[in-house]
């Protein structure tokens, strides 16, 4: 995995919404009933950016002057391939059998031959490439709607339904059984490591943005309904931000 895959969607939605402010879209496609718990979710949004920018987004920027790339890169694989059993089940859950079986050999390779995941060796020698599924996305995949949008404390952006994921993606984690003092510095080095990953995509967010939480939400649910699609949403999805950008 490179280093793209460390919590790919949260990198995804903030790139999106760059490219959105780019083009000049200031206003964003509010749909009915689509965020009731709005109040609450700015308060959670102010108090995780405020957070943010007093403590981690320091720790990260030194964290990142002094670890070399392809130590972040093999930290990013690293995780990412703990979390990747989540991927195969909802893989087999949306019936996409075949890639499944391909991301159940990468998960071997990587685990073995790429020495836990630190190398990505099946996306780079094995024409194995990585995949993003999730529980939400499989729900979405069996008909259920999104549901009211979340800005959840500490876990950002999220929806009704994309919130059940985590429970599969915490049962399949294999550090969740395991217990000991290290898990606490392992979780640690993996948030510094994540925020370090997304330092440039959070500062043109910042600069660009006239309403950071309506520019975050918005970028979040499009980038959703690119993963729920495979990269092949329907243009309809589009045609209201389309139509502010060409207004504006």
């Amino acid at each position: 995995m490179t280093e793209r895959r460390l919590y790919p969607l949260a990198k995804r939605w903030l790139l999106l919404g760059m490219i959105l402010a780019a083009t000049g879209c200031a206003t964003t496609r509010d749909e009915p009933g689509q965020d009731p718990l709005e109040p609450a979710n700015r308060v959670f949004f102010n108090v995780n950016e405020t957070l943010d920018r007093a403590m981690l987004k320091p720790v990260a920027k030194g964290y990142a002057r002094i670890t070399p790339l392809p130590v972040r890169t093999g930290v990013t694989n690293f995780f990412n391939n703990l979390g990747y059993l989540n991927v195969i089940l909802n893989d087999i859950l949306q019936g996409k059998f075949e890639q499944g079986v391909n991301d159940s050999l990468r998960f071997i390779f990587n685990s073995t031959i790429g020495i836990g995941g630190w190398f990505d060796v099946a996306g780079n020698n094995m024409g194995l490439p990585a995949h993003e599924e999730d529980f939400g996305q499989t729900l979405a995949v069996w008909g259920l709607d999104k549901g009211f949008y979340l800005y959840l404390p500490l876990f950002g952006p999220n929806t009704l339904r994309d919130s059940a994921d985590f429970i599969p993606s915490t049962f399949l984690n294999p550090f969740f059984y395991i217990s000991g003092s290290f898990l606490l510095p392992l979780n640690v080095v993996n948030a510094i490591n994540t925020r370090a990953n997304l330092l440039e995509a959070s500062n043109i967010r910042d600069q660009a943005a006239l309403d950071p939480y309506a520019f975050t939400r918005e970028a979040y649910l499009q980038q959703r309904e690119f993963l729920i699609h495979d990269g092949n949403p329907s243009l309809s999805d589009y045609e209201d931000i389309f139509e502010d950008i060409f207004e504006d």
